[in-house]
């Protein structure tokens, strides 16, 4: 399941995320969303967000054992 919708997305999630300075690669980070940083309701690159780790970046998938 895709990112791009801040409705999708809650605080204790786990996700996969690309940070700013992965996305030449698209290396994807693994964590548990914190903190939603994003304002909108939906962003066409992902929802930005802060993991618990610290790690920020853009949410490219969320795991399907959340659903």
């Amino acid at each position: 399941m895709p990112g791009t919708k801040r409705s999708s997305i809650k605080p204790g999630m786990k996700v996969k995320v690309v940070q700013k300075q992965d996305q030449r690669t698209g290396k994807l980070t693994e964590g548990t969303v914190e903190k939603l940083l994003t304002k909108s309701n939906e962003h066409p690159h992902g929802i930005k967000v802060r993991l618990a780790d610290g790690t920020v970046g853009r949410v490219k998938e969320i795991d399907s054992e959340n659903s």
